[in-house]
């Protein structure tokens, strides 16, 4: 009995979201073509009416799919809204019919029927809508809105100040005059006769009250941005499971970047970091903790998801944590491979090491030194110095990384990270490298910076010298750079690879120019490692657009320009 609701209930709210699209389509099909409109919108005088929200405009087509939009995230107050408008509308349409002339036309009762099978989803599908939204949209989109309007009438009423051909008007009416257009769209020429203004003024008045109407409503129906974030005892407790469970996966240090929030399964055993980006909950790596609690610690974490209307998404999820994801619904995509060095198997001996060998011993030859050392070994004076030349020497101003970078260098609580210090003949120092703790025997890399003036090979040597002294600090692996699409470069340079592999191939190596796909590829594979797959984890393809925006502006790609919230 509870299953056959559950299924009735998603069908409703299937039929509503369907109804909005539907619905939306149609008033964007009759803004388009005008004879259309004109039809619909003929409808909607006198005795006739159309169904909720059918009206032909481009206002009536946004409206109707950005709330389908927001009822497909299953958003509360979405739902409401809808259920108000709806329920109005549905009143009017049965006191309409109620008029002999009206009741007469058959059009208006298949209107009416149609709005009633919409508000009755609406109440039989309640359930499926729970998300729920900030607190403060009310307000912001409050604030949002009187500003606008206030905004948008001045810039209206000097553009029709500047543009008016007509005589005798005051600024007070011509103001008057466009905030009649920003806020109701409608044709303000007869109520103002003294004003003459060209005709593509309108058209950009009502296109500022556009935008000003979905900026209202960004605002009012927008999701939480997952405000709290990492604090000192989740810290700890990460901590703990990090010294028990760390071993598991290179990037659970990763973990205890302050800018993410994190959730715990019901034993406490467990718990996913993430952090939420333009709605979408974005997690890294596997689970951190006892492999037998990760079930709860996803399951928490997708209810909270779906609370909040957020999309979830992994990136960089290994191999044993994406088949515990995926068999809570969610699909993998391979994004690359993981280079991890395992230093017993480690040689400069043969052909395959030839380029790596010759770069070590040229940059030997040279003069360079190479020091390694625990973070919590390193004087604090000497720290802050390395601090700002990786500052210094850090491409662009932007901070980069976020599934597999720490955001933080020299913090006393990341003691046991290791540092690998490069100087020149001289004793000036021209790189450095700093590794996170993989577990007890291993290393993560978090930061690679160098001089740009410093010979090449020198990130080679370093790599290198820290493999020769692995055992001075119980190093059995390392891990390196993460190679995106690895697999693609490699089979696709292969004789006999496919058209559809080389095309992919040739795309990836044109964007390379840019983002370094390739040659990270490449500056990986030298090193002979063991290429460990890293998945992407989503819930449905039509999100993977907007997972990919939310994980290129966490790694620092994009910078999204914020919405001022107010003040709580």
């Amino acid at each position: 009995m509870g299953t056959a609701c559950s299924v009735r209930r998603e069908r409703c709210a299937v039929f509503t979201v369907g109804y909005l699209r539907v619905v939306g389509l149609v008033d964007l099909l009759g803004a388009v073509w005008v004879s259309f409109g004109n039809d619909i919108r003929r409808h909607d005088v006198d005795e006739y009416f159309t169904p909720y929200l059918l009206t032909a405009g481009y206002t009536p087509a946004f409206l109707a799919l950005f709330l389908a939009v927001t009822m497909r995230r299953g958003k509360r107050a979405a739902w409401l809204l809808n259920l108000v408008l709806a329920g109005l509308y549905l009143l009017f349409l049965a006191a309409a019919t109620a008029v002999p002339e009206v009741r007469g036309h058959p059009q208006n009762w298949v209107s009416l029927g149609i709005t009633a099978a919409f508000c009755a989803a609406l109440l039989a599908g309640r359930r499926a809508f729970r998300a729920k939204g900030d607190p403060a949209n009310p307000r912001l989109a409050a604030a949002v809105a009187v500003g606008g309007v206030a905004v948008g009438g001045l810039l209206a009423a000097g553009l029709v100040t500047v543009t008016d051909t007509g005589h005798g008007s005051t600024f007070g009416e011509r103001y008057a005059y466009a905030m009649l257009r920003v806020v109701s769209l409608a044709d303000a020429g007869k109520s103002f006769p003294g004003i003459s203004s060209p005709g593509w003024v309108d058209v950009v008045i009502n296109a500022l009250s556009a935008v000003l109407f979905l900026l209202v409503l960004y605002a009012a129906f927008r999701s939480p941005r997952g405000r709290e974030l990492l604090g000192p005892r989740d810290e700890m407790r990460l901590r703990a499971l990090l010294d028990r469970h760390g071993e598991r996966d290179s990037l659970g240090y990763f973990a205890l970047r302050r800018d993410k929030s994190v959730v715990w399964s019901p034993s406490g055993k467990s718990a996913i970091a993430y952090r939420v980006v333009g709605g979408v909950s974005l997690a890294s790596g596997d689970p951190i903790g006892d492999p037998e609690a990760w079930p709860g610690a996803i399951g928490a974490w997708l209810a909270e998801a779906r609370e909040h209307a957020w999309v979830p998404a992994v990136v960089g999820a290994g191999e044993e944590g994406g088949t515990v994801y995926a068999r809570h619904g969610l699909d993998a995509l391979e994004l690359g491979d993981e280079a991890v060095v395992e230093v017993a198997d480690f040689t400069l001996e043969g052909r395959a090491m030839r380029t790596v060998r010759q770069a070590h011993h040229r940059i030997g030859r040279a003069g360079y030194t190479v020091r390694v050392r625990r973070h919590e070994d390193i004087p604090e004076r000497e720290m802050a110095a390395l601090v700002e030349r990786a500052d210094r020497w850090r491409y662009g101003r932007t901070e980069r990384g976020f599934s597999m970078a720490l955001g933080r260098l020299g913090d006393p609580a990341d003691g046991r990270c290791v540092m690998v210090e490069c100087a020149d003949e001289g004793g000036e120092p021209r790189a450095l490298l700093s590794f996170v703790p993989w577990g007890r025997h291993g290393l993560s890399l978090d930061l690679m910076r160098r001089d740009r003036d410093s010979d090449n090979g020198l990130v080679e040597f370093m790599v290198i010298e820290l493999i020769r002294r692995a055992e001075e600090f119980g190093l059995e692996r390392v891990s390196l750079n993460f190679a995106v699409f690895r697999s693609v470069f490699e089979r696709g340079a292969k004789l006999g690879a496919g058209p559809v592999l080389r095309m992919w191939r040739a795309l990836l190596t044109f964007f390379s120019r840019w983002w370094q796909i390739e040659s990270l590829y490449r500056a990986n594979a030298k090193y002979r490692p063991v290429w460990e797959p890293r998945f992407l984890l989503f819930e449905k393809g039509g999100e993977l657009p907007r997972i990919g925006l939310a994980s290129a502006r966490a790694e620092g790609f994009l910078a999204a320009p914020r919405m001022p919230s107010p003040r709580r």
